[in-house]
């Protein structure tokens, strides 16, 4: 496919997402840029996707720079959330489970900002979550 398609294909890919989405300039260059990539890599027109090699993934942010106490950074767009599910889903397509495969995420870490899980697990433990669990698995016979 020839590249002024791609990029043909990327302005009209952008500017619906744009179009429904406030995005900065570097959002946006950003965008045009990881659109461009993934058509490039979906075509083969560097030729190693079409002839069935995994083209190199390269991370927007290092896995060691990924996981903050504020928020957590998507390693395939750079920006940063409290929880990464909902955005993976709806941004990139992908389950936890893919994108921690993608990038060599170990499973036992966390895809929501340390802050966030610490503050979760003081209300839980605050309304006595665990207890009521308990007793409900219990009435239950489980």
């Amino acid at each position: 496919m020839d590249k002024r398609v791609l990029v043909e294909l990327t302005t009209e890919i952008v500017s619906a997402h744009a179009s429904v989405n406030e995005m900065s300039r570097e959002d946006l260059l950003d965008e045009i840029q990881a659109v461009f990539q993934k058509l490039n890599a979906l075509v083969g027109v560097e030729g190693e996707a079409m002839a069935g090699v995994p083209a190199e993934v390269k991370p927007a942010i290092p896995l060691n720079a990924a996981f903050g106490a504020e928020q957590v950074f998507c390693m395939e767009c750079g920006k940063g959330f409290t929880t990464l599910k909902k955005h993976l889903a709806v941004s990139h397509n992908l389950s936890p489970k893919d994108y921690r495969k993608k990038f060599k995420i170990p499973a036992k870490t966390p895809l929501v900002a340390k802050n966030y899980s610490e503050a979760k697990k003081k209300i839980a433990q605050k309304l006595g979550l665990a207890e009521k669990l308990a007793a409900g698995r219990k009435k239950r016979g489980k």
